[in-house]
């Protein structure tokens, strides 16, 4: 497949990226070197950012994440800042305001973690995620995020192609599509206990089969070099760059394949609102969010930082063909 670099950023404004990739290869040494030594918490301790707490994941996949190789995706990019990737997120288990994760979050247990894989393929059953991630090589992706609000972020995410785990659940013929379910425990989540809900837990989302392969389509378990902190879907989400946010579904506990199409949970609440795909439309707006352009993260009062959207979010070359000959205002 063809990988681009954006051209919708001026040279002038791009984040020295090396300074990151420096820091990211200091700490796979740092964490490399320690963990022989018995002393992975230490290398762990090192990845405190602008004076937040570290957030720690278990060893094993901490010194996983800490040895993810390096891809063209993405490069050129400016990130947004750490700050804002995990601060500001809709994560509605954990409440509807934007910082309400970040604050809320702490208590989503995430170790041990399990995965369930059933429907219309040949091997099911509930996985561990560390045997999971055994055979799971992991790479960095800097990849654009598009909410539907409007919104929008450069995260370096790292995980794995969902494909390859398709792939070892040997799916039938019949299976078309691909469920995904967040999990559910009102006792961790506050979100989910509060009495003004509108969302009927557990959180579902679902993708074609054939977009759930495409080579686009990641699993995340970590981003800006270490262990996906709780408020951004820990400790394993899927991210679909082309598609809108709430695709992307966070905490996954299961895993099932269809033939028909499932009903997603935005769907189910507001269908004129949200159809099945999602896909970053300047030309169809949301009812409530003009599409055509995006206010790219850090923003202010004072610097809008507002650009123009691109058609699939700019992945059109690698994903366009799988809605050849479709209507997108009627699919959307």
């Amino acid at each position: 497949m063809i990988i681009k670099t954006a051209v919708d950023i001026p040279s002038s404004e791009i984040t020295s990226h090396s300074a990151y990739l420096n820091r990211r290869k200091f700490m796979q040494q740092s964490g490399l070197a320690l963990a022989a030594m018995g002393l992975s918490s230490a290398a762990s301790s090192l990845e405190s950012h602008e004076g937040q707490p570290p957030r720690f994941g278990p060893d094993w996949l901490s010194q996983q994440v800490a040895g993810a190789t390096e891809t063209p995706f993405g490069k050129g990019e400016k990130l947004t800042p750490y700050r804002d990737v995990t601060s500001y997120n809709n994560f509605y288990e954990f409440g509807t305001g934007k910082d309400d994760p970040a604050r809320n979050a702490g208590s989503l247990i995430t170790d041990p973690w399990s995965v369930t894989v059933e429907g219309e393929c040949e091997t099911q059953g509930s996985f561990n995620l560390e045997d999971i991630l055994k055979s799971m090589p992991l790479e960095e992706r800097i990849y654009r995020l598009r909410c539907v609000e409007a919104w929008s972020m450069v995260i370096p995410w790292i995980g794995f192609p969902l494909a390859d785990l398709i792939k070892r659940f040997k799916p039938l013929s019949s299976a078309k599509y691909v469920e995904f379910t967040t999990l559910e425990a009102p006792k961790q989540m506050i979100g989910q206990r509060s009495r003004f809900s509108t969302i009927d837990w557990p959180y579902v989302e679902a993708l074609r089969i054939d977009e759930a392969m495409n080579p686009l389509t990641l699993m995340a378990v970590g981003l800006y070099g270490e262990v996906l902190p709780k408020q951004n879907g820990a400790p394993l989400r899927l991210v679909i760059p082309w598609k809108y946010g709430f695709k992307s579904i966070k905490s996954i506990v299961k895993i099932r394949f269809t033939e028909t199409p499932p009903i997603n949970t935005w769907q189910a609440i507001a269908p004129r609102e949200y159809g099945f795909y999602a896909n970053v439309n300047p030309e169809v707006s949301h009812p409530r969010w003009s599409q055509a352009k995006e206010r790219r993260l850090p923003s202010g009062l004072f610097s809008a930082n507002r650009i123009e959207t691109q058609m699939f979010n700019g992945y059109g070359e690698q994903v366009a063909h799988l809605y050849k000959g479709m209507d997108l205002r009627k699919n959307y």
